[in-house]
């Protein structure tokens, strides 16, 4: 079965970012836009998913654990791994002592983009690392910095997978993954290691690209400023 999976997303729960979607909200739109699986990746926090998990089930979701970790400066995508392991890694030799315990998914995220929290340098110095490198969904038909990504991934012999990296709702179903597996974690992942996946994306118009990051900006300023809205209290949903 080829499922529709998001494994780069965000929400309000998120330390860094200031995010205006709840789990339930980013949950309810990828099951209306048909995804299969997804994977809430916050950054350096692991999200306890139990709140969420039968909230998810009842629309056809699975989830899948995940944290963007910052390793030595840089993201990385570390995906069902456990929440005790995961925010632990501090440095590439503890992520390399993680995959050593435990059989997660380690993907190169937005690896080459021009931000001094990806890669670079660093994917070489540390390739044996990696399962998979991502094709990030922020990207134009003018301007791609996913193509660098795509040579190296096929230097190392990696599989690419497509990832909205989900700060708003509106990059859901741009950009993402199909994967021949059945709608478990551990198979998902396990698929995308043998490479059983391929990369659906659509460029972002100029438009939206000036949307997404002028609402960003603004939240960073916001938060910045320290003026935040108070946080409602959340009541857990079922159905």
């Amino acid at each position: 079965m080829a499922l529709k999976v998001e494994l780069h997303s965000h929400t309000s729960d998120d330390p860094e970012d200031l995010i205006p979607h709840d789990a339930y909200q980013l949950i309810e739109r990828a099951a209306e836009r048909g995804y299969h699986a997804l994977a809430i990746t916050l950054h350096d926090h692991q999200l306890d998913l139990a709140p969420f998990t039968a909230f998810a089930r009842t629309r056809g979701v699975t989830l899948i654990p995940g944290i963007e970790r910052t390793i030595a400066g840089k993201h990385v995508l570390l995906i069902n791994f456990s929440r005790g392991g995961t925010e632990s890694v501090r440095t590439f030799d503890d992520l390399r002592g993680l995959r050593t315990r435990e059989r997660g998914l380690v993907v190169a995220p937005h690896p080459f983009f021009p931000s001094r929290c990806c890669l670079h340098s660093l994917a070489d110095r540390h390739h044996d690392l990696f399962d998979a490198v991502e094709y990030n969904g922020m990207f134009t038909s003018t301007v791609n910095f996913n193509a660098r990504a795509e040579r190296w991934a096929a230097r190392h012999g990696l599989p690419m997978v497509g990832n909205g990296d989900v700060h708003r709702l509106d990059q859901l179903d741009t950009t993402w993954s199909l994967v021949d597996a059945d709608p478990d974690p551990d198979a998902i992942c396990e698929a995308i290691r043998a490479g059983r996946v391929r990369v659906e994306k659509r460029p972002h118009d100029w438009g939206m690209v000036a949307r997404i990051l002028g609402d960003m900006f603004t939240s960073d300023v916001r938060r910045a400023g320290r003026v935040l809205r108070p946080r409602r209290d959340r009541v857990v949903r079922t159905s």
